[in-house]
């Protein structure tokens, strides 16, 4: 009847913008918008997926056949669901700035995986280096054996930041990033620290045995402990490699570059490869010290090639900090230079993913240093909330759901936003059950358990799926149908916000058909198929946060 249509144009599924095609030369700009809005409208036939097409104001309103729903409803049950990353340096702690690279990382792995691509997972440890030279002379100087069996990355630490000049004073422990200015400071300041800097690195590039045997006791004991940060983070890897790994391939890329004439001499003896498009030189990437060692860039190069013979990529992504992007500019563009098969710019196969930095990241302590304090902190207020909660007191582990939903607050607070951004980040705000947070949507996984488990009996069997055709039901599996939509979306740029937004939106749409769409009191048949579609979601949304690297929650 007439009222069935007046509903109907009340709630359309899709519309499409007259304008649009209009600006987009699809059709003629000349005429009225409304009657060339009705003129198209009437020419477009309704089939077995459109049942009904109506314009409006400028815009064509399609209605989707239910009898689509339907078909879509009776498949809720079956619901189908080389690359380097975190690397941080090796003798310094886990520093909360990697956090990002970790997640992230993580992120993209999951999300390629899950479209059927073979990843291979590297964590590419920056294990070498002039950074080694200051460590090894260090330790040489101050280190103590003892101390390192006790408590080894902090004594490091404490050897790194020994102020080495002449005044005896020492320094706190500083976080890794301003360690490394300090030590290099020292060594700026003590010509006899940065002699023996040198010395030991070369040392290392020399294979001298005494050298070698320190730095892998350096490289164990630093892996060791940052494996037990990945198993919180629930990070894997399948592939530990180090700049060590290439560094007598480094030599061979030096030679190669010889070869093909692209490596140059500067006046104070460094080797440098010219990126300049007038080959004037005004701009370059130095590949070698005046001493014959190699540079970061140097091993990144035989890395890549490595890669390239070793797995046949057909991409590898690069995840680190957005000020490391003209390294990776210079990296690319050097490998095209030599001819390598590992990039071209047709292909883009190489590919790097910067990320922003997080500005005021504290514990009740003050800045943080490292990763285990924010995961310590993430913890410990996310149990202090939950102990309100009486779901908690019934739980055998509640620091493991704590630790579990606490990192998923951290996730989503790192993914909500463009990666490249940088963003504040607050406590309060990313451990909030209601709002956009990591914790709404572990409370809104918990709740559909809790709701599947009390009445799964009734989710068995055959239902009727022509029950679920009220406006609430259709939002829900209009939003389902978009989930491998929002999933190719992620995989063009790499970005996690959009599976974000799109589990955010389906936990708001959760919560209020929780509301709406109750399953107790309701006639057997009704609670049988809205238990169906709460199931669906919590298959999704299970699979979408598994993606992001968080890991469901049934009790909270």
């Amino acid at each position: 009847g007439s009222s069935d249509i007046v509903h109907l144009r009340q709630s359309p599924d899709f519309r499409l913008s007259v304008n649009t095609l209009l600006r987009n030369g699809i059709l003629p700009t000349n005429g009225d918008l409304q009657a060339q809005t009705e003129a198209l409208a009437s020419q477009l036939k309704q089939d077995s997926v459109v049942e009904e097409i109506f314009a409006g104001r400028g815009v064509i309103h399609f209605r989707v056949s239910r009898n689509l729903y339907l078909l879509f409803m009776n498949l809720l049950t079956t619901f189908p669901f080389c690359f380097s990353y975190s690397s941080p340096n090796i003798a310094k702690k886990f520093h909360a700035g990697h956090l990002r690279s970790t997640i992230i990382g993580n992120f993209i792995a999951n999300l390629k995986e899950s479209l059927g691509n073979n990843v291979i997972r590297v964590n590419y440890l920056g294990d070498w280096g002039m950074q080694f030279g200051l460590l090894g002379a260090g330790f040489q100087l101050f280190g103590c054996q003892e101390k390192l069996k006790k408590n080894p990355l902090q004594h490091l630490f404490d050897v790194s930041c020994e102020n080495h000049s002449s005044s005896e004073r020492e320094l706190e422990p500083l976080p890794s990033c301003v360690v490394y200015v300090q030590v290099n400071k020292e060594a700026e300041n003590n010509e006899v620290i940065g002699q023996a800097a040198r010395e030991f690195f070369r040392r290392l590039e020399q294979q001298e045995h005494q050298a070698l045997l320190l730095w892998k006791q350096f490289r164990e004991i630093t892996v060791e402990e940052y494996q037990q940060v990945y198993k919180r983070l629930g990070v894997h890897f399948d592939i530990y490699s180090g700049e060590s790994f290439h560094q007598q391939q480094a030599q061979e890329v030096v030679q190669q570059l010889q070869r093909r004439g692209l490596l140059k001499t500067t006046e104070k003896g460094t080797g440098v490869v010219d990126l300049s498009s007038a080959g004037d030189m005004s701009s370059y990437s130095t590949v070698l010290r005046s001493d014959g060692t190699s540079l970061y860039i140097t091993r990144d190069l035989a890395a890549a090639i490595d890669r390239k013979e070793r797995y046949n990529f057909d991409e590898m992504i690069y995840v680190t900090d957005k000020s490391q992007g003209i390294h990776f500019q210079q990296l690319f563009q050097i490998l095209l230079a030599m001819g390598h098969s590992c990039h071209n710019t047709k292909n883009r196969l190489c590919q790097h993913v910067p990320f922003g930095l997080v500005q005021g990241m504290k514990t009740r302590l003050g800045e943080v240093v490292f990763l285990e304090d924010v995961l310590d902190e993430a913890r410990a207020r996310m149990l202090r909330n939950m102990s309100q909660s009486k779901t908690t007191k019934e739980m055998v582990y509640p620091e493991d759901t704590a630790e579990k939903v606490g990192i998923s607050a951290l996730i989503v607070q790192d993914f909500k936003g463009p990666l490249g951004s940088d963003y504040k980040f607050d406590w309060d705000r990313i451990l909030q059950a209601q709002g956009d947070t990591g914790v709404f949507l572990q409370y809104t996984h918990a709740r559909l358990c809790s709701l599947i488990h009390r009445y799964g009996d009734r989710e068995e069997g055959a239902f009727d799926p022509s029950l679920l055709l009220d406006q609430r039901s259709i939002s829900i599996l209009q939003h389902l149908l978009r989930y491998d939509e929002v999933l190719y979306q992620s995989v063009q740029d790499l970005q996690p916000k959009h599976l974000v937004n799109f589990l955010m939106t389906l936990s708001h749409l959760a919560a209020s058909a929780h509301r709406e769409l109750p399953v107790k009191g309701s006639p057997q048949a009704v609670a049988q198929a809205r238990l169906r579609l709460f199931s669906g979601v919590c298959t999704v949304l299970a699979n979408g946060m598994k993606i992001l690297g968080i890991t469901p929650v049934e009790k909270m």
